[in-house]
Order: C-alpha cells, then structure tokens, then sequence
C-alpha cells in the first residue's frame, strides 16, 4: 500500500496541481523548476492518489506529464 500525501495538506502537491491545471504537457524538468519539486513521477502517482487523473508519457528521453481535465479543483 502506498502512503502519500492529502492534497488539501501539501504544498508540494498543490504547487505541482496548480502547474498542470491549464492541461498543457510538461516535462520532469520543466515541472521541477516552475513547481520547486523533485521526484515528479512519484508526486504524479500522489496526486493520482489524491483522485486527479495525472497523465505522462515517454518521447524519447523525456517524459511529459499532464493534467487530463484541465483542471485540480
């Protein structure tokens, strides 16, 4: 069982939803720098977690991640 953390009680999940809320794709780096987190595959498995539908994929050597919606509220 995972262990992760309430969206409603991290700042570092919410910085990270705030940054995909318009649904445009981004990548590890570029999540990491506008969001000041690391370890962004596992933030994305905790806001899936936290019910949003974080979506990712590989092109190449980057990965792109997204919020499928558009929106974190």
């Amino acid at each position: 069982m995972m262990r992760y953390a309430r969206l409603e009680n991290s700042r570092r999940l919410q910085r990270v939803a705030a940054l995909l809320r318009d649904g445009r794709p981004r990548t590890t780096l570029e999540i990491i720098q506008g969001a000041r987190v690391c370890a962004v595959n596992s933030i994305a498995a905790e806001l899936r977690a936290n019910g949003l539908n974080v979506q990712c994929r590989r092109d190449g050597d980057l990965w792109w991640y997204w919020l499928e919606g558009g929106h974190a509220d």
